[in-house]
């Protein structure tokens, strides 16, 4: 197997099995875990820069106003993705983060109309349309809108929209990202760690060892899929995206016996009836490539 092939199928699975890992971790706030989540993996990063020998490069290359502004609002959308994607896993529903993700090709390409001006081709237009009709049909089937899938597919398909125009890689990108948010969850992290409320090291060891282990299940993953695109067509990088949220969903459903009936089945089938057509069509329509998922990684 191309170890391109072999590192982006890994990557996917780590990815889809993140409800485990955060499920784990269900007594801690979710705000501690993002703050914890955001801190390690600044702290990886920074160290990878230094063993790799790319600090000077790095701060030549991201430290300038216009790069700062534009990972500022990456760094925000992340924090607000994560946050939103550890508090659904952990309040039951991950059935509904894994939606989120299977939205979020279709609002990409939404987004590129609205914001980048591109054309979509006639065939296009049906798979996101039908992406609608299946989000207002889960609706009236939870009797609420689907906040969760829609606040995750939103900021990752926004973020997605700012990386677009950002120059950075991805290990650069990432660094710059959580260093812009590291100080305000330092300083929440120092806040409840005062006001006696701070988990780590003090919930166990099992406990504290998984806040630090945020930082690697982040940027491991991301490290891989970096390797795997540059060495796979984008097309296949973009197939194996729906590996994540697919793993999700079933562990949503068979582990932790998250509800899902006949009425939800329905509902999930119009999204996955819509992301089919998008893929064959994208694929006869001159094969052009599927779009990859950011650079960030899943949840």
């Amino acid at each position: 197997m191309n170890k391109g092939i072999l590192y982006g199928i890994v990557t996917y699975i780590l990815w889809g099995f993140f409800p485990i890992y955060w499920k784990f971790l269900h007594p801690v706030p979710a705000m501690q875990v993002i703050g914890h989540r955001i801190s390690w993996s600044f702290i990886l990063l920074i160290a990878i820069l230094l063993i790799t020998r790319q600090w000077k490069d790095f701060r030549s290359t991201a430290l300038k106003p216009k790069v700062l502004g534009i990972y500022a609002i990456a760094g925000v959308l992340l924090t607000i993705n994560w946050l939103v994607y550890v508090w659904g896993v952990n309040a039951g529903f991950i059935v509904e983060t894994s939606l989120g993700y299977f939205i979020n090709p279709l609002l990409s390409v939404l987004l590129g109309v609205i914001f980048l001006r591109e054309r979509l081709r006639p065939m296009q237009w049906v798979p996101v349309g039908i992406a609608a009709i299946g989000v207002i049909y889960l609706t009236f089937v939870y009797g609420r809108l689907p906040w969760i899938a829609l606040a995750l597919a939103f900021s990752f398909g926004f973020y997605g929209f700012v990386k677009k125009l950002a120059p950075l890689g991805s290990l650069y990108g990432l660094t710059l990202e959580t260093g812009i948010v590291f100080p305000i969850a330092l300083i929440y992290l120092l806040f409840v760690e005062f006001t006696g409320t701070g988990a780590f090291a003090h919930d166990g060891t099992f406990i504290t060892a998984l806040l630090i282990g945020a930082g690697a299940v982040t940027t491991i993953p991301l490290l891989l899929f970096a390797s795997a695109a540059k060495q796979i067509p984008l097309s296949l990088v973009g197939l194996l995206q729906y590996i994540a949220p697919t793993l999700q969903f079933l562990i949503g459903v068979f582990l932790y016996k998250e509800p899902f009936d006949q009425s939800h089945l329905i509902g999930f089938g119009i999204v996955w009836a819509a992301l089919i057509i998008f893929v064959i069509e994208n694929y006869l329509a001159h094969r052009m490539p599927v779009e990859p998922i950011p650079e960030m990684g899943e949840g």
